[in-house]
């Protein structure tokens, strides 16, 4: 019996010493595995991973593959009225000259797979440098070099587009072209009035339709803007002339495809029988300046506009005379045209508020950057404003 007890007492002391073991802070005994030290990135885990704090998004698909059920090709109706056979998915393109080139640019800049023409040396201070490493073409029309097929094929793009006016050619000229390289070239059209439109028309082709729609917005606006400016204006509508050339004789003239915000805003009195399809205007004469004697005068900027205030010939002239003359706005392009792309849109603003002052009562200024921000993708500053328009 006492051999029980003793059994007894010694295995209740046993199980007491473990207990105390666990709860009594005494030392824990290893695990067969030592935790490892908390890693700067989870493990991979053995088994089935835990969820993150944010489910990570699914991979997405390459830029070029089309969306599932889709060919991989559209049938595109160009302008000309030539339908072609493009790439669903765009992501290279090329222009054919330099108004397509800034109409382009306010649109896709990132898709531009080489230019027309070298960027104008003034636009260094506004473009992001990145486009000017691009490759130089040529242009398809007009300038001073043909386009170069060869460095057109090495810059691989999908399609060429061709914005503005159509040639009479156009359709033959484009056809010839995509036969030949196997690269389709459209023609989108494009004046001042229907600008809105051209942006939509594009922004569909390029799969930009969100961006295509704020330039269209501003396009339209500013159109409406001069219509609305110029009902006010009613008889007071002043007749002009638009001078270059280094002697001043060259007109733009009214009819002309170049003369388009002119007859806008004015009365564009140099008519002539053929008016030029080109950027430098129809030769004239001071004797038919004198016959013409307009209200008002503007020169291009590389043209006479300083010396005619204390020249005697030009004075002649009613606005030469009486102050009412004015030089064009520059920067990085003509606002008047030359290439007669979107920067004539501020080039309205100007000439309303230039021509109207009463009328046009906005701050230029303001409108002006908004058409950096939109189509050259930069802030203008008051100190380059002051310098463009001054």
């Amino acid at each position: 019996m006492k051999t029980k007890r003793i059994l007894a007492f010694l295995l209740v002391l046993g199980v007491l010493l473990s207990l105390g073991g666990c709860a009594g802070g005494g030392t824990t005994p290893a695990p067969t595995e030592a935790p490892a030290p908390a890693p700067t990135e989870p493990p991979a885990p053995t088994e089935a991973p835990a969820p993150a704090e944010e489910p990570a998004p699914a991979p997405e698909e390459p830029a070029e593959a089309p969306e599932p059920g889709k060919p991989d090709t559209v049938e595109f109706t160009d302008d000309t009225g030539r339908t072609l056979t493009l790439p669903r998915v765009i992501t290279k393109i090329a222009v054919s000259g330099p108004l397509s080139q800034i109409v382009v640019f306010a649109l896709a800049p990132e898709m531009l797979a080489a230019v027309a023409n070298e960027w104008d040396p003034g636009a260094e201070e506004y473009f992001d440098p990145v486009y000017f490493n691009l490759p130089v073409l040529g242009q398809l029309y007009g300038g001073k070099g043909e386009l170069n097929l060869e460095e057109l094929l090495a810059a691989g793009p999908q399609l060429v587009l061709d914005v503005g006016e159509a040639k009479p050619s156009a359709a033959e000229d484009l056809d010839a072209l995509t036969q030949q390289t196997g690269i389709p070239f459209i023609h989108v059209h494009a004046d001042t009035e229907s600008m809105g439109e051209t942006y939509r028309k594009l922004g569909t082709l390029l799969g930009l339709e969100e961006r295509a729609e704020v330039l269209a917005d501003y396009c339209e606006e500013t159109y409406a803007r001069a219509l609305e400016i110029m009902d006010r204006v009613g008889e007071g509508r002043k007749s002009i002339l638009y001078l270059l050339g280094d002697k001043g004789l060259n007109v733009i003239a009214r009819g002309s495809y170049h003369g388009e915000i002119l007859e806008l805003v004015g009365e564009n009195l140099a008519v002539v029988d053929n008016p030029s399809g080109k950027g430098t205007g129809n030769e004239t004469d001071m004797e038919q300046l004198l016959l013409w004697d307009p209200e008002f005068i503007i020169f291009s900027y590389d043209s006479v506009g300083a010396q005619v205030a204390d020249d005697p010939l030009w004075q002649q002239l009613t606005a030469i005379r009486e102050g009412n003359w004015a030089v064009a706005p520059y920067g990085p392009y003509n606002w008047m045209g030359f290439p007669p792309s979107v920067q004539r849109y501020p080039g309205i603003l100007w000439l309303l508020q230039t021509l109207y002052p009463e009328q046009a009562d906005y701050d230029l200024y303001s409108e002006v950057n908004r058409f950096f921000d939109l189509f050259y993708h930069c802030t203008l500053t008051p100190e380059q404003y002051a310098k463009i328009v001054g």
